[in-house]
């Protein structure tokens, strides 16, 4: 319903779940120790539960931060995403690279939009065993030790993905095209080396 005058308010940004829910998934990668601050809980409760399942332990300390350790035994049946409060379809892709550290098959399954699963291609050539069903589906065997490579970037979360393949990667990984990760996530070689990475910047 409309107004005919409109007032200020003050109102504060949420900050942005979907890049949480990734440097959370880098820890889970990396078999790290890791507090990630600023959280979202609330868009997270469906991935936080998932890596709970999967066999990834976590903390919620306080209001807004989650505090991952390392895992033991993965495990990762199926990954769908779905609209909130699902998976977000922008997540899929680095629980796409975790898969392939865990036991067994992992159904990826993401319906929402074409392409997503591009990245998996670049997994291949880095040694990943994966088979694709469809343009939708794909199965994940893990797990599997992956190998640096030159790896291209085709869109923004599978671009990042690609980030978290390289570090769990024996030996170097180039991922072209960071412009495309530049969209979604502010200096995030900066701030990965702070976490201890080995990861750099470069111009060619």
């Amino acid at each position: 319903k409309g107004c005919s005058k409109l007032k200020g308010v003050r109102h504060r940004l949420i900050n942005d779940p979907v890049e949480a829910g990734t440097f959370i998934l880098i820890a889970a990668a990396t078999r790290g120790k890791v507090l990630v601050k600023n959280v979202e809980i609330d868009f997270l409760e469906l991935p936080l539960k998932k890596l709970k399942d999967f066999g990834v332990p976590y903390q919620i300390i306080g209001r807004n931060a989650v505090k991952v350790m390392p895992w033991r035994k993965l495990k990762i049946d199926k990954i769908q995403s779905l609209p909130y409060p699902g998976i977000p379809s922008d997540l899929q892709s680095a629980f796409g690279v975790l898969a392939t550290q865990a036991e067994g098959p992992t159904l990826i399954h993401d319906p929402l939009y074409e392409g997503r699963l591009k990245y998996l291609e670049e997994l291949n050539k880095m040694g990943a065993k994966i088979y694709f069903a469809d343009p939708h589906r794909a199965i994940i065997n893990g797990p599997t030790r992956l190998l640096g490579r030159e790896l291209d970037t085709f869109d923004l979360r599978g671009g990042a993905a690609l980030i978290i393949a390289g570090l769990i990667a024996k030996g170097k990984t180039i991922v072209n095209n960071i412009y495309q990760i530049d969209r979604g996530y502010e200096r995030i070689e900066e701030r990965l080396q702070k976490l201890g990475a080995d990861i750099k910047r470069v111009k060619v």
